[in-house]
């Protein structure tokens, strides 16, 4: 009998294949690419397989609800291969005569792919079709119970791959089960680590000695202020709180409403679904949602009223809310929903005035989710550039559902994606969306050019006059 294969040999085995498919890749044309790029972005757009993944998803993971699945699954992928069209990924793709130089992209190889349980067919599915993009081949490492849905994703990947004579092992994924020795080894012999998930996996990628692009925690804040249209802002602020039942790190976790909207920002936010606790109420929903200081996965994107009976709430409201709030004032540990909760659950602060809510707004991200991105509903320019001139975030949201809008939007500018850096505030090595760039090489030929040496009276004249 033989013994079983080590988690080192078992990865060897399936980067070895990736290399060898890679090579083959390497000499696609762009439009061979191009052509493999829709093939796997139609193995998870095309209708019956949409519903399967999505279906198999919500069951193994018990996380989020059929319909969102689905529409994710679609929205993003058809925004990707949106943003993906006419993009050059192949030789030369760009030239600056002037400069003297020309662009060359080239492949970083092979992908090892970190993905969530949150998302186990749209994540997985964005990061193929990118690394696919750029002529490498990719492995995913799905969280365990994420990885039925991988495979049938794989599945639908390699019968399109089949179609286009594309080789199969552009696409593979870590055999079930998924365990963390198997992972950390994909991570250690791929070329480039691209994780999205826990920050436990995200600090693993970036300790494993391969080249790594991780994303940071999600706790997105939303700034109501006092020139919003408030029924606007409540129906995209609950439009975002509960789609796909908040498994997006985008989804709002807190609002900050302006005193004198106050009240009637709460009256919005209640039309448009949401009920608010009382003091025994939110008292019992926070040992409900932190038995031991530590967020419930019992409560993790579940549905609004199943996440009151866990709590034994019996209010007739709180059984039909489409999202539960509860008033905040404070930040950090000792207030719980300060933090991000994965759940249709709202965390509501009142704020003096816009100085105010932006204090409160720093404090909330210095406790979780520095460096991500805030939401703004308003029609005063000057609060919307403070936000990105003065606060730690990589993207400033609005008047917009902020988890629809954030990783791209067919009515914004922002790249569909499913993974967002988040800088060095959020201990990212970048801070846009994770787009096909991020899977590139790129070779730059430098030729000689006319000569522009400054004198020292160019660089240095102003400066000695004014200063001596």
């Amino acid at each position: 009998m033989n013994a079983p294969l080590s988690p080192r040999e078992i990865v060897a085995g399936l980067v070895g294949r990736a290399r060898a498919a890679q090579r083959v890749y390497d000499g696609y044309t762009q439009a061979q690419v191009d052509e493999v790029v829709t093939a796997c972005g139609w193995a998870i757009v095309e209708p019956e397989r949409n519903r399967t993944l999505a279906e198999l998803a919500v069951r193994d993971s018990r996380l989020g609800n059929v319909p969102d699945k689905i529409a994710k699954n679609r929205r993003k992928t058809m925004g990707l291969l949106r943003d993906l069209k006419g993009a050059k990924s192949v030789g030369v793709i760009a030239k600056d005569p002037a400069l003297g130089i020309v662009e060359i992209a080239r492949p970083v190889g092979v992908v090892a792919a970190i993905t969530p349980s949150t998302n186990p067919g749209a994540t997985p599915a964005n990061k193929v079709i990118n690394a696919l993009k750029g002529r490498n081949a990719i492995i995913l490492a799905p969280s365990p119970k994420g990885s039925s849905t991988a495979a049938k994703l794989l599945e639908f990947m390699h019968a399109e791959l089949d179609k286009v004579g594309a080789p199969r092992d552009l696409v593979q994924a870590l055999p079930d089960p998924v365990t963390k020795e198997t992972t950390l080894e994909l991570m250690r012999q791929a070329d480039l680590v691209a994780a999205t998930g826990s920050q436990a996996n995200i600090r693993a990628a970036y300790s494993s000695g391969t080249p790594a692009i991780g994303v940071g925690a999600g706790n997105v804040v939303s700034i109501v202020d006092a020139t919003a249209d408030l029924d606007d802002a409540a129906e995209k602020i609950a439009r975002s709180k509960t789609f796909d039942n908040a498994t997006s790190c985008s989804s709002e976790n807190s609002v900050v409403i302006l005193d004198a909207v106050y009240a009637d920002g709460l009256a919005a936010l209640a039309r448009a679904g949401g009920v608010l606790l009382d003091a025994g109420e939110k008292a019992a929903l926070a040992r409900t949602m932190w038995p031991d200081g530590r967020l419930s996965a019992a409560v993790t994107a579940k549905a609004a009223p199943e996440i009151a009976r866990l709590a034994g709430l019996a209010r007739p409201a709180l059984l039909a809310a489409k999202f539960l709030m509860v008033e905040e004032s404070g930040t950090g540990s000792e207030h719980p929903f300060s933090g991000e909760k994965l759940s249709p659950v709202l965390a509501v602060y009142r704020a003096r005035d816009f100085d105010h809510a932006f204090a409160l707004t720093t404090a909330i991200y210095e406790y979780q989710g520095k460096g991500h991105s805030v939401g703004i509903h308003t029609r005063d320019d000057s609060h919307v550039l403070r936000l990105g001139l003065e606060l730690p975030v990589a993207r400033v949201i609005v008047n917009q559902a902020h988890c629809i809008a954030t990783g791209g939007s067919f009515d914004n500018g922002l790249p569909f994606s499913l993974s967002m850096g988040c800088g060095t505030w959020g201990r990212n090595g970048f801070s846009d969306n994770m787009n096909y760039r991020h899977f590139l090489n790129i070779t730059r030929i430098s030729r000689v050019i006319p000569a522009r040496e400054p004198t020292e009276q160019e660089l240095f004249g102003e400066y000695l006059a004014r200063h001596g």
